[in-house]
């Protein structure tokens, strides 16, 4: 395909797309903020969450208010060719603020009342603010009476007013974008940032880097009818497509963090669950357990790793009694003479002592209330301890060592 032939082809693919361009980030957005609604409105004090509550919106809004479909229909209902212009305008504008207060809010610390911040905050506000108002006028002021759905900047680019209104709302984006980019640029690189929080930063740092792209191809635009050239394409094809993967990117930023850390989280209390069932397995087959614990169907994964939990605990509470601590000491000298390093030793012999326990407790558990050795150190290894007893063999081989007989109490899985 000849450079003539791909421009044709990109301008009917966007033109054919374009209807349904903007719909696409403005349903990302959307969900973004439905997954940061319910902490946002539990916490609505802390100034973080509310700056990117507001970002979102207003991105959300951008988005939803620049569809043509929308454009024509704000025309149509207030009966004023073009208002859609300084209405969408004035939304980006406050987004561009919002980008800026959510910097402060990162930059100076949740717990920051300082002067210099509430006059950081004020003056971010009083100028995009004072910007969204010189829109309004600039629109009054202007003659616009041809309804531009797709390419009003480079339209009236020439026109009186309409000329300074398009500008002062491409001047007021670009300079929020570089500033948000470039802190955020510069915190990404710092040391000890959270895993899920440091990609949230990337994706966040593409979309602002993205949305300098978009501002240089209307710029670029603008000024080439301004010198009588015409590249409207970089207008109505290029920057449509840029702003639409800016806005997925950006709504990717804020919700990588908060998805990464609940869905790890979920995978760790299912994986400690998991790591819990050689010990649980085991500790069922002494008397008086009661069958383990019961099944819920209801029960999320954090009460039944509770229930786990405590079922073991409770167990080894009478159990450990039992425990000989002489055998667990050779045990863990047997260990630590096949090389085990010393904490894997110490749960190998763990291990070991509640094998030789469990084989050996009585049938009833007349005596639970007699005194034994000190269970505490057992209580807080359990987890250690069952990942021990997937490996059987080492267990075997560490009770052999220290002079104890096999074990006749299936472990592992």
């Amino acid at each position: 395909m000849d450079i003539v032939g791909a421009g044709e082809f990109s301008t009917s693919f966007v033109s054919e797309f374009y209807p349904s361009f903007w719909w696409i980030p403005a349903t990302v957005l959307a969900a973004a903020l439905a997954i940061k609604l319910p902490t946002i409105i539990r916490l609505w004090r802390d100034p973080l969450l509310r700056a990117v509550g507001g970002l979102l919106l207003l991105a959300c809004s951008v988005f939803v208010f620049v569809a043509p479909s929308t454009i024509a229909r704000v025309n149509r209902l207030t009966g004023v060719p073009n208002i859609s212009a300084p209405w969408v305008y004035s939304l980006l504008t406050a987004f561009c603020g919002a980008c800026l207060l959510l910097i402060i809010a990162w930059r100076n610390g949740l717990s920051d009342r300082s002067a210099a911040t509430r006059r950081a905050t004020r003056r971010v506000v009083s100028v995009y603010g004072g910007v969204i108002v010189a829109l309004w006028v600039l629109f009054a002021l202007a003659d616009a009476p041809v309804e531009r759905l797709r390419d009003l900047d480079t339209y009236y680019a020439t026109t009186p007013y309409m000329r300074e209104m398009i500008l002062l709302y491409l001047l007021a984006h670009t300079t929020a974008v570089l500033i948000t980019f470039a802190l955020i640029w510069h915190w990404v690189r710092t040391d000890g940032l959270d895993a899920w929080l440091r990609w949230g930063l990337k994706f966040l740092g593409a979309g602002y880097a993205l949305n300098l792209l978009f501002d240089a191809a209307k710029l670029t635009a603008v000024v080439a009818r301004w010198t009588g050239n015409d590249l409207d394409r970089l207008n109505a094809d290029v920057a449509p497509p840029i702003a639409c993967l800016s806005a997925v990117l950006i709504a990717m930023g804020f919700i990588l963090p908060h998805a990464g850390q609940y869905l790890h989280g979920r995978w760790r209390v299912r994986l400690a669950h998991h790591e819990l069932r050689p010990l649980y397995r085991l500790l069922r087959t002494v008397d008086g357990t009661r069958g383990g614990v019961p099944f819920g169907l209801r029960a999320g994964p954090e009460l039944r790793l509770t229930r786990r939990e405590t079922f073991i605990r409770d167990v080894l509470l009478t159990l450990g009694r039992r425990v000989d601590d002489d055998l667990r000491r050779r045990c863990r000298d047997s260990a630590l003479a096949l090389g085990f390093a010393p904490e894997r030793a110490k749960a190998l012999a763990a291990a070991a002592a509640i094998l030789d326990a469990v084989e050996t407790a009585p049938r009833t558990r007349e005596d639970d209330d007699t005194g034994g050795p000190d269970t505490t150190e057992l209580l807080c290894e359990i987890g250690a301890v069952s990942r021990a007893l997937r490996r059987p063999d080492e267990v075997r081989a560490v009770r052999l060592g220290a002079g104890a007989p096999g074990n006749s109490v299936a472990v592992g899985e």
